[in-house]
């Protein structure tokens, strides 16, 4: 069972990640409005969208779990910062699920980049 969980836990933030790119490459109209709004359209959206698939895919490669897990606490640390300085914590009227899930999606990535710790290559082994 212990060694479901972290599985568990990178599908669930890959999902997530995966799960909105749609929004991002199709230009919604959320999607636009959101990266307008923080004067990052269209290369932002596109950009950021590419480094959320990256992102993805690397916490589904077990070699590079840790690495995806940094660039999604990095992504998505960007996101809540814009969503507490430039959109708020509601954006169009969505009840703050967007904010919600960038905080689930961070904690989970924090969790995921802690389990996988010792596979940084850099970081000293005890």
């Amino acid at each position: 069972m212990k060694k479901y969980i972290p599985l568990a836990l990178r599908l669930l933030v890959a999902i997530i990640l995966i799960q909105t790119l749609r929004f991002k490459f199709s230009a919604h109209p959320d999607s636009v409005y959101i990266f307008e709004k923080v004067g990052l359209e269209p290369v932002g959206r596109i950009s950021i969208g590419i480094l959320e698939l990256l992102a993805g895919i690397l916490l589904l490669i077990p070699k590079t779990v840790w690495v995806g897990a940094t660039l999604t606490l990095g992504i998505i640390g960007g996101a809540m910062i814009m969503h507490l300085t430039q959109l708020g914590i509601e954006v169009k009227n969505d009840g703050g699920v967007l904010f919600i899930t960038a905080i689930v999606t961070f904690i989970l990535s924090a969790i995921i980049l802690y389990i996988h710790r010792k596979d940084i290559p850099f970081i000293k082994k005890s």
